[in-house]
């Protein structure tokens, strides 16, 4: 009998345990998994005493991330929503300003005196200070005021007036720098056919006195009409930048007359090529010379409009008219020597330099 119930209680217990098992199972099956959740991330204000910060009402409203905790907003950590680009340091935060001088207060922006140029040259301690001297002298002339010549004939032309063909030259040579220069201005006129009736040399020193303007000094010699006269001569040369050129001289003969003469051209640039020249001259005289058919004042004048085409800046050929007119008592003398004191001719020539 006892053998019985043990074997009956040993059946039990393995059955009562696998109904509990299943029973837990079947619990577990019918329950829903409810969602995980991420553990939450620690405050990093927590325990911090919240109670005693207010919010400034004046401080400008900015707008905040709206995922930003309602605290850390008050506490101003939130990072502000806004698309301008946070402004650059001022370099000069923190200094005094004050105290730095104002140089256009002062009056001293370039008061102050250029410093002396180097007197001492190291060539000098091995070539000698005179042949290094001269070599200086030398370069600075080469190079910064080098010398040059040039031969320029302005006017070579045939003039045509009611049949009679006449001629005119006129130009110069001259050798020097740009301020110092040496020269000879030539110029006369005649009818084909007959004797030259004027020859004029002049023998000058130039010297440059601002850009574009010198003074001259100098000798005259007219060798036509006869009979010859010697000249003292002054007067000065100016060309514009924009090649308006204007010259003036006064002469003084060995018998104390005194002649005056002005002249004036502008260079009209048609196109690269094709120049267009106006041209006036004018004479004065402030005694007779009736041996030369000289009279006292305005003695004669002329105009003239010349188209020159260059070839080559040295070779240009031109067309063109001149009205020449002699007055007062130079007209009058010109009449009694049988000479029109009024002409019109129409000139072609060729203007070169070199």
């Amino acid at each position: 009998m006892k053998l019985a119930l043990a074997i009956a209680a040993g059946l039990a217990l393995p059955g009562s345990a696998f109904a509990q098992a299943h029973q837990g199972q079947h619990d577990m099956a019918a329950e829903p998994e409810k969602p995980k959740t991420p553990p939450a991330e620690a405050d990093p204000h927590a325990g911090h005493d919240m109670s005693g910060m207010e919010e400034n009402p004046t401080a400008p409203a900015q707008a905040v991330d709206p995922a930003c905790p309602p605290e850390h907003a008050k506490m101003g950590h939130c990072t502000p929503k806004t698309d301008a680009p946070a402004p650059a340091a001022d370099p000069h935060a923190g200094h005094d300003m004050g105290s730095m001088p104002n140089a256009e207060q002062d009056g001293e922006v370039g008061s102050a005196p250029a410093p002396a140029p180097p007197g001492d040259h190291v060539a000098d301690s091995i070539y000698g200070a005179d042949v290094m001297s001269q070599s200086r002298k030398e370069l600075a002339y080469e190079v910064g005021g080098m010398g040059y010549s040039l031969v320029i004939l302005d006017l070579a032309e045939v003039g045509f007036h009611k049949g009679h063909e006449s001629y005119r030259f006129e130009g110069e040579v001259f050798t020097g720098g740009n301020i110092n220069r040496f020269g000879v201005k030539f110029e006369g006129e005649g009818v084909f056919g007959k004797t030259i009736d004027d020859l004029e040399l002049q023998a000058l020193y130039s010297r440059a006195i601002a850009p574009y303007w010198n003074l001259q000094a100098g000798i005259r010699h007219d060798i036509r009409p006869d009979p010859s006269r010697p000249y003292a001569a002054a007067g000065h040369e100016w060309a514009a930048p924009s090649w308006f050129k204007n010259k003036a001289a006064a002469f003084l003969s060995n018998k104390g007359e005194v002649r005056a003469r002005a002249e004036g051209s502008y260079d009209l640039r048609l196109t690269q090529e094709l120049i267009l020249q106006p041209r006036i001259e004018a004479n004065l005289s402030f005694q007779d010379i009736p041996a030369i058919g000289v009279g006292s004042g305005l003695t004669d004048f002329e105009a003239g409009l010349r188209l020159r085409y260059e070839i080559r800046q040295e070779f240009a050929p031109y067309v063109g008219v001149e009205w020449r007119r002699k007055t007062g008592d130079t007209a009058r003398f010109a009449r009694l020597a049988g000479d029109d004191p009024d002409t019109l001719s129409v000139v072609a020539g060729v203007r070169i330099w070199f």
